[in-house]
């Protein structure tokens, strides 16, 4: 007698693979957004991070000329004697005193490429104190810093 074996069944069903291709839609849909948020948040640390690395030298020049530094007038000189440069890649930096002669100012950085384009992040030096603003939102913003600002 000649017995019926019945070949086992390889492979994925149709079904099956549409339902993996829809799980990994639905996971792509959550995923993609949080990263791009986790970019932007990065970026902005990184620009916080450029501009606080400057407070040492800022206080520094404060006590040694009595001012706090500009590189507003024109000539860029108080770059090179704070060690840094205007153009730090994803965007610039701009040192300001305020106008009533005071020792306090701001240090901003302003994004010119990237994900966060036209976004700012300052640090603003009050009494001593520094303060730091973002223009950006609040769940990309740096902890710390005052989201949603309003900076020229």
């Amino acid at each position: 007698m000649k017995s019926n074996k019945q070949k086992k069944q390889q492979g994925f069903t149709l079904i099956e693979l549409m339902i993996v291709v829809a799980v990994i839609g639905v996971l792509a849909a959550i995923a993609i957004p949080q990263y791009q948020n986790y970019v932007k948040k990065s970026a902005l640390g990184v620009g916080l991070a450029n501009i606080t690395a400057l407070k040492t030298n800022i206080e520094d020049y404060i006590a040694t000329e009595g001012s706090f530094p500009s590189t507003t007038s024109g000539t860029k000189a108080d770059f090179t004697r704070l060690g840094t440069v205007e153009d730090m890649g994803d965007g610039n930096v701009l040192i300001t005193p305020t106008s009533d002669g005071s020792l306090d100012g701001t240090v901003k950085f302003t994004f010119d490429a990237g994900v966060v384009n036209t976004q700012k992040i300052q640090l603003v030096r009050s009494g001593g104190l520094w303060i730091c603003e973002t223009t950006a939102a609040s769940e990309i913003s740096p902890k710390g810093c005052a989201a949603g600002s309003t900076i020229k």
